[in-house]
């Protein structure tokens, strides 16, 4: 099936809140992706919106239900959360946890980390595999879903606009993860530099693919905030709602030239 519009929306954790203001105001304006392509927070948002939920029944998900809330424990386990213990929670909002029973497609990445590979989930399980997708190493201990350990899919593609270029007439694309700007002083333990070294390599590889989108949105403001930010989520979707709004004419004038 062709898709007239297309959206990839990267991960960002907590940052990842501006793509709900992003589909708001393109709703608004009468601009309906069906296709989306999401990591992380992207992939959380993209599953809530192919699901139908509305923006205010997204920001509640992600202020009583974020699996970015430090509380819940992993117990003998490599990480500080159980993404496990985040599933019933997430089968509040997705009591089929089937990607067929959304209304939009979807893809989800993850990576397997054991055998070193990118895995894109379009069909089956839902759950798992948003949650697998949001498992940012050292913080989420690894999911497991069909005998493979996964974690965050932006360790290998934060950007995953190549599951779109085959199925969409115009691409949108949205990045909620900037580059924080640092001084020496934040680097001082080896998780702080192991962090940064994660975000840098993310950030570059996906840059080298904003071209294939027709139309880029990087919201202004982001930078400020942290991955794991929560305290701040409506905040953020106003930036992302009203970077959008400020842009729409780009934005319907690069997708009708695209034939979007």
């Amino acid at each position: 099936m062709k898709h007239r519009v297309g959206i990839v929306l990267s991960g960002g954790g907590a940052r990842g809140i501006a793509h709900i203001g992003v589909l708001e105001a393109l709703e608004e304006h009468g601009i309906e992706p069906t296709c989306i392509s999401g990591n992380s927070s992207g992939a959380i948002v993209g599953a809530l919106y192919a699901a139908g939920y509305s923006p205010e029944k997204m920001l509640r998900f992600f202020e009583t239900h974020s699996p970015f809330r430090l509380s819940k424990v992993a117990l003998r386990k490599p990480g500080i959360i159980d993404t496990e213990k985040a599933v019933a929670d997430f089968l509040e909002y997705f009591p089929d946890d089937s990607f067929e029973a959304l209304d939009k497609q979807l893809f989800v990445t993850a990576t397997d980390i054991v055998n070193g590979r990118l895995e894109i989930f379009t069909s089956g399980p839902l759950v798992r595999a948003i949650l697998a997708s949001s498992s940012v190493p050292m913080v989420f201990a690894p999911t497991e879903l069909s005998k493979r350990w996964l974690v965050d899919g932006g360790i290998i593609n934060n950007f995953p606009v190549e599951p779109l270029k085959a199925l969409c007439d115009s691409i949108l694309g949205v990045y909620a993860s900037p580059l924080r700007t640092l001084d020496r002083s934040d680097l001082k333990s080896g998780l702080a530099v192991s962090h940064r070294a994660l975000e840098l390599g993310m950030h570059f590889a996906s840059r080298r693919k904003f071209h294939d989108c027709d139309i880029l949105l990087c919201p202004e403001g982001l930078r400020e905030f942290g991955v794991f930010d929560t305290k701040r989520l409506p905040e953020i979707r106003r930036i992302g709602y009203s970077w959008t709004i400020t842009r729409i004419d780009s934005i319907r004038e690069a997708l009708q030239r695209s034939g979007g």
